[in-house]
């Protein structure tokens, strides 16, 4: 369904609402909470409403009295007329039930329109009002309280501190500006934000199915809204700007079931997520590591601009999508075409040269200057035919090469430039209209980028469904999130917790991690008997933080000897007390890796898995996912790394046994994930080699 037909629909649905009274939504078998008091309530009502423009109360009474299908009653503790209307001093002098009850007073008398908010019977409230948890501890502990009261009589909350909520399906408007109708559902920490989004998918025929600003989630929370905006059979898709995700791991796994596309804006990402990391996993992993890890596995969007936002709205309102990612870039003009090639290959989508068949049917369609290969230019032929473009549209999109096509450049000008028109014009609109015709036909995405994006040409192709953008980049962008597509990994459950462990030394680490396999070891404060296993030997000092760099290390011990030798120099050295002394792996046939777990406070046992050894800061060659990770997902992160050439042999070297390497990432990140009580867990390096995955070291904190 288009936009265009989303929105009619809307409308005609608030339409028949509007005579046969509103529909009853019960919550669902998932276990979503039942949230029709605040969508679609019987009558509501505005604490705090004013006469005084100035004030929220104002704002929203007067958005709230647009909508005709149900009662909007007005309260302000003075009584009199407010906008027309007699106002009551509290909502229980209304006299008749209430379901959903916006409070805008000051923070003081909050408590108080709360509790006379449930008196009256509400069933939902929206807290406008600010001065609560984001104020510090005291304020904390008076939201807590007031959560309380609002969940024992079996109502719901949103907010408080926040802007309120629009749904265009029902009617309810209670929040200070108009979104226009749609399908788009947005959940927004921010008003302002809010009102960017609105402006910006405006330009693509987009709207809104619903708005709500969340505020501090003290009760009903962006997992709740997600859940039921997934549910919500108007809402096409659902757009999020948050800065805190309140349960992070439910958030990534109620944005994994929905069926609905999710774009995630955040901000605040950058930042490190722990300071004086213990570890290489706690060093290298930051905030942005983890909500890019959790939204990729989840299947969401992730975007960095409400630019960017709006243009993969675009493109994922149209249902076209491919499983590939291999783009013909389209253009009358050299540079355009050049252009918009380096930026489609920067954004991930593939531009390969077409094949000879490709190449012969656009020689017969196209003039002797044209350029055939990729990008495929028109070289002037569509201002002698503006046709020209849509008869090459049509070839591009039944070639079967052909995954997806980016159309760039002057189109949209014969019809929108204030030096053409006429003939020249018309035939730039019938080309438009046929150029719809045939992409609407087909399953293939494309995108255009045009100088004019508000000509009539170019209004013919997004009125039809078709992305339009006033920059390569954005078109670029719209068309990779609707190419390579493939299916997410999902979000893991997490395993039963284990029994808490209170050593967490190297040997413990070493018994906790019992199905990996280890190097023969024994545990030592002096050398001075033979290990029962051969040589060459290892010698580690234990209990340091970096033992490497600390000297802590000594490799290839050939003989007992020189084990006994190394162990006295470094004890003096060092002074360790304890030693592990261990039989030497063969280090030149194998790669390292490290694979490491820590837990995140939003989002639980984060798993870093990359290029390890005593590199590994320096090279940073890292994933990221949310744990645990199955062997599965492991080869897949595997094969995402910028090293993953090493694994299947360069050089000459052999290739090593992905499989086995996968599945101990599977046993690391599983109890890991078993034991919230360890803040790190991390093996370092993970020998891969032919003959399978053995772990070299491990620690935790």
């Amino acid at each position: 369904m288009s936009e265009r037909d989303q929105a009619a629909r809307v409308q005609a649905t608030v339409q028949e609402r509007n005579h046969h009274g509103p529909a009853t939504v019960v919550a669902g078998n998932d276990g979503r909470r039942d949230l029709s008091a605040l969508f679609d309530p019987r009558s509501v009502a505005i604490v705090g409403a004013s006469d005084d423009p100035a004030k929220w109360g104002n704002a929203v009474a007067t958005q709230a009295l647009r909508a005709s299908r149900r009662p909007v009653h007005l309260v302000n503790r003075r009584g009199g007329t407010i906008l027309g209307q007699t106002a009551a001093t509290c909502v229980t002098e209304i006299g008749e039930p209430v379901d959903l009850v916006v409070i805008t007073v000051p923070a003081a008398t909050f408590e108080s329109a709360v509790d006379d908010a449930l008196t009256a019977g509400a069933k939902a409230i929206v807290g406008i009002t600010a001065g609560f948890a984001e104020t510090g501890d005291d304020g904390a502990v008076r939201q807590a309280a007031i959560v309380k009261r609002v969940r024992d009589a079996g109502a719901v909350l949103v907010g408080p501190n926040c802007l309120g909520l629009v749904d265009n399906t029902t009617e309810v408007y209670l929040s200070s500006d108009q979104f226009s109708p749609g399908g788009v559902a947005l959940l927004s920490q921010s008003g302002n934000l809010a009102l960017e989004f609105e402006l910006r998918l405006r330009k693509h025929g987009l709207g809104f199915s619903r708005f709500v600003s969340f505020g501090n989630q003290a009760d009903v929370t962006l997992v709740d809204l997600v859940a039921d905006c997934a549910a919500h059979p108007l809402t096409t898709a659902i757009a999020v700007y948050a800065e805190d995700f309140g349960n992070g791991r439910e958030f990534a796994s109620v944005c994994a079931a929905s069926a609905k596309p999710v774009l995630l804006l955040t901000a605040g990402a950058g930042e490190a997520s722990a300071r004086g990391a213990k570890s290489h996993t706690g060093a290298l992993t930051t905030s942005a590591d983890v909500v890019a890890a959790a939204a990729r596995d989840a299947g969401v969007h992730l975007v960095q601009t409400p630019r960017e936002l709006a243009a993969k709205l675009a493109a994922l309102s149209a249902p076209r999508r491919s499983a590939g990612r291999r783009t013909v870039v389209l253009t009358d003009g050299g540079g355009h075409g050049s252009i918009a090639a380096d930026v489609a290959e920067r954004a991930g989508l593939e531009v390969p040269l077409t094949g000879p068949d490709l190449q012969h049917d656009l020689r017969g369609l196209l003039w002797g200057p044209s350029a055939v290969g990729n990008p495929v230019d028109l070289a002037g032929m569509g201002e002698q035919d503006p046709m020209s473009y849509a008869h090459t549209v049509g070839a591009l999109l039944t070639a079967p090469e052909v995954d997806a096509v980016l159309m760039t450049g002057f189109f949209g000008g014969y019809s929108g430039s204030s030096y053409s028109g006429g003939s020249l014009g018309d035939g730039e609109l019938a080309a438009a209209k046929e150029m719809a015709r045939l992409i609407t036909a087909s399953p293939k995405p494309v995108a255009v980028q045009s100088m004019y994006p508000d000509s009539p040409s170019c209004k013919t192709l997004t009125e039809a469904g078709v992305p339009v953008f006033e920059a390569i980049e954005d078109a670029a962008a719209a068309l990779r999130c609707v190419t390579g597509i493939t299916n997410p990994a999902g979000i893991a459950p997490l395993p039963e917790q284990a029994e808490p462990v209170t050593d967490k030394d190297y040997y413990a680490c070493r018994e906790l991690l019992k199905g990996l396999a280890f190097p023969p070891a024994i545990r030592v404060s002096t050398v001075d008997r033979e290990p029962d296993f051969a040589g060459p030997y290892v010698l580690k000092a234990l209990n340091l933080l970096h033992k490497s760099d600390a000297g802590g290390v000594a490799l290839n011990l050939a003989t007992f000897a020189d084990l006994k030798s190394t162990f006295d120099a470094m004890d003096e050295r060092l002074s360790a007390g304890t030693y592990s002394v261990e039989q030497m792996a063969d280090l030149s046939q194998g790669i390292e890796l490290i694979v490491g777990v820590r837990w995140d406070e939003r989002f639980g046992p984060v798993a870093m898995i990359g290029l390890g050894g005593v590199h590994t800061e320096v090279l940073r060659d890292v994933v990221f996912a949310l744990a645990p990770v199955t062997a599965a997902h492991a080869i897949t992160l595997l094969r995402s790394l910028k090293t993953a050439r090493l694994l299947d042999g360069f050089r000459g070297s052999p290739a090593v046994d992905v499989a086995a390497a996968a599945k101990a990432i599977e046993t690391i990140t599983t109890v890991s994930a078993s034991h919230p009580e360890l803040a790190e867990l991390e093996v370092n390096p993970l020998l891969v080699s032919a003959h399978g995955a053995v772990a070299l070291d491990a620690r935790a904190v």
